[in-house]
């Protein structure tokens, strides 16, 4: 699969979609996201600064653990993303910067079928290293194989009601019932055939 490149937007993914919570506030864009790579950067702002007007470690840190984590989670199937959790992470702070623009690359390394391991680097603008992490990762239930619609609305009973009833028996459980991705009622009450 070709690498997917995207126009710098803060707080956006690769497709331009804006990035949810904790996410939105760091204000990274993905710069670049394939199969085993994840590539985000970040424009410092005063916010990522430490009191000591250098970036702030646990901004490094969160940015690593979500380059990582993308990188084990690349989804080929547009409008759907897979998801993992963070189960150790290991990082080591090599250098500083107050300004500018970060780089940071996030590769898989090694997995199984649901747990993964990452590596990451991130470098300021001048090609200086400023972070290395190491992290092992889960994906999480309802989008660890490839054939699966990883958080995707599912479709009303009625449109495909086979699917549906087995999303729903999936699902029911860790998120409450499936939704219909016409109407986004839940499917019990969706009146649309």
């Amino acid at each position: 699969m070709s690498k997917q490149e995207s126009r710098h937007v803060d707080g956006t993914y690769v497709d331009g979609t804006e990035l949810p919570g904790f996410h939105n506030l760091l204000g990274y864009h993905q710069a670049s996201w394939e199969e085993n790579e994840a590539v985000i950067e970040l424009e410092l702002q005063p916010r990522h600064l430490n009191l000591g007007g250098v970036i702030h470690g646990g901004v490094l840190t969160s940015l690593l653990d979500i380059a990582m984590a993308q990188g084990g989670t690349h989804c080929p199937y547009p409008g759907r993303m897979r998801k993992a959790i963070t189960l150790s992470l290991t990082t080591t702070f090599t250098g500083q910067c107050s300004s500018g623009t970060i780089r940071v690359t996030g590769r898989k390394r090694a997995g199984g079928t649901r747990i993964f391991n990452s590596t990451g680097e991130v470098h300021d603008d001048k090609g200086n290293l400023l972070a290395i992490a190491e992290g092992t990762f889960r994906i999480r239930s309802g989008s660890d194989k490839p054939g699966r619609r990883p958080y995707l609305i599912f479709r009303c009973i009625k449109q495909k009601p086979d699917r549906a009833a087995k999303a729903g028996q999936r699902f029911n459980s860790q998120r409450g019932k499936p939704t219909c991705s016409s109407c986004l009622t839940k499917q019990k009450n969706c009146k649309r055939s």
